[in-house]
């Protein structure tokens, strides 16, 4: 058990507060896109741009935030991404038209690009690296508190205000922030090299009109001829990066973080495993509300617990991975994940409502273990040299797996249910079962990955929460 000083926990809590942003900002989003398209006087179905704007923006931005966090400093970088996510914030609950708002939302994409990758990197940077793991937990553990109250709050703020306020509840949270990381964060930086801006230009191309060619079907009613350029485009742009950064001590992204195993081993499992993990967050609402039945507001509600069971699991999983070691508890996770989503299913449809809590849970409490174990595995045994663009790189990687995750369960739905499916029919019952079944051989295959990490060699330190007495 180590303590840490007091301004390393001020600092801690800064972060903290970026994370809390971020994720209470997505959980309400998508409560509230019916109410902002009604509003807008817009289809509903034209609304997926709001997300679309967001994510595309994050995913292209994202390579440069390591960079930027070492050449102008993590408190600079930090401040901005609070400053950039709050201003876009503010500018999304006055938008009149949805063009505006999703203006609105690519200046929040911009600063939520660099807020949870710098977040991350600032905390590499002031705990010692065996305390990391702790650190971490720390950190996203009150970031888990946005999705606990999204879904509810967004209910309330839309159904008694206006989906408007649930922008500006970020104001006060971002201001404080703001003033917090002025004061009390450290402006850490290393020495940089020339910024890659041909390979930035490559990865983002590449990024760029994957993500499109993901959601652009549905969001963009583009034809199949564009979305099969895009794909083109976009595989060409990342295989042309690689060819790049080849021997080219210059790039972005070097390629020597692959000489790392365990870092490589990391960053394939995250892939692999957050397009399974990702499909549950979207997956979970709509069976509860087109496969049962289940009300926007009452399956918001029912995602509580599985934020409770997460955010329980997150006070602990430092001592499970020291007990039984990385392997072990991913691969345990990963084939635990794949059960209790089999479980959600077959609960919900023989009609055992009062169980699902339970299930979302558990459901909760593995999926947290796993996330907490993959990051950290990744990140852990890079040199400091390397720290700032794997880390870069890893949440590209994220963002890219999870938005791959939603577009599978969506092809899923749409391949099984033929585009149509009617609220809680024995119809739609058949078509989630197969889905969920499909889902399942994809949440578990990454155990074959995870199964490849080596035995532990070090021990990770667990952080007092308690301040230890002076003698």
């Amino acid at each position: 058990m180590t303590d840490l000083p007091a301004n390393v926990r001020w600092q801690l809590w800064i972060v903290a507060f970026g994370f809390f942003m971020q994720s209470l900002d997505t959980t309400i989003v998508n409560t509230a896109l019916p109410s902002m398209a009604k509003s807008l006087g817009e289809s509903p179905l034209h609304m997926h741009m709001v997300i679309v704007s967001y994510v595309l923006t994050v995913a292209v931005m994202l390579p440069a935030s390591g960079w930027l966090a070492d050449k102008v400093g993590v408190r600079n970088i930090f401040f901005t991404a609070i400053v950039l996510f709050t201003t876009g914030s503010l500018f999304c609950a006055q938008a009149n038209t949805l063009d505006q708002l999703v203006m609105a939302r690519v200046l929040q994409g911009v600063g939520g690009a660099m807020m949870v990758p710098v977040g991350r990197l600032t905390v590499m940077k002031i705990v010692p690296r065996e305390q990391y793991m702790a650190a971490m937990t720390f950190v996203t553990l009150p970031g888990q508190v946005g999705p606990l109250l999204g879904p509810a709050l967004g209910g309330i703020l839309v159904e008694y205000a206006s989906w408007h306020w649930i922008f500006l509840i970020n104001l006060p949270v971002g201001i404080i922030g703001a003033i917090a990381t002025l004061t009390l964060m450290p402006n850490y930086k290393m020495q940089t090299r020339r910024f890659d801006f041909f390979g930035f230009i490559l990865l983002a191309a590449g990024m760029a009109t994957l993500t499109l060619a993901l959601d652009g079907q549905k969001g963009l009613g583009i034809s199949s001829l564009t979305l099969g350029m895009l794909v083109v485009i976009g595989i060409t742009a990342i295989l042309w990066y690689l060819w790049h950064a080849r021997e080219n001590d210059k790039a972005l992204f070097s390629l020597n973080l692959f000489k790392n195993p365990t870092y490589r081993l990391g960053l394939f499992g995250s892939f692999a495993g957050r397009i399974g993990s990702g499909m549950l967050p979207f997956m979970t609402p709509v069976f509860l509300q087109i496969g049962m039945g289940f009300s926007p507001f009452h399956a918001g509600l029912m995602m509580i617990p599985m934020v409770l069971g997460s955010m329980g699991m997150k006070r602990i999983v430092v001592q499970v991975v020291n007990r039984f070691g990385y392997r072990h508890v991913l691969v345990a996770a990963t084939l635990g994940l794949a059960l209790v989503s089999l479980l959600f299913m077959a609960v919900a449809l023989m009609g055992w409502y009062y169980v699902l809590p339970l299930v979302l849970f558990c459901q909760g409490i593995i999926n947290s273990m796993r996330f907490s174990s993959m990051n950290t595995l990744t990140l852990k045994d890079l040199p400091d040299e390397l720290a700032s663009s794997g880390n870069s790189l890893l949440s590209m990687v994220m963002q890219l797996s999870m938005s791959v995750g939603v577009t599978i369960a969506g092809l899923l739905l749409g391949m099984y249910g033929q585009h149509h499916l009617s609220v809680d029919t024995p119809v739609a019952h058949q078509v989630f079962l197969y889905t969920y079944l499909s889902m399942a051989v994809i949440i578990a295959m990454p155990a074959v990955i995870f199964a490849r990490v080596p035995n532990d060699t070090t021990k990770n330190v667990v952080i007092r929460r308690g301040k230890r007495s002076a003698p």
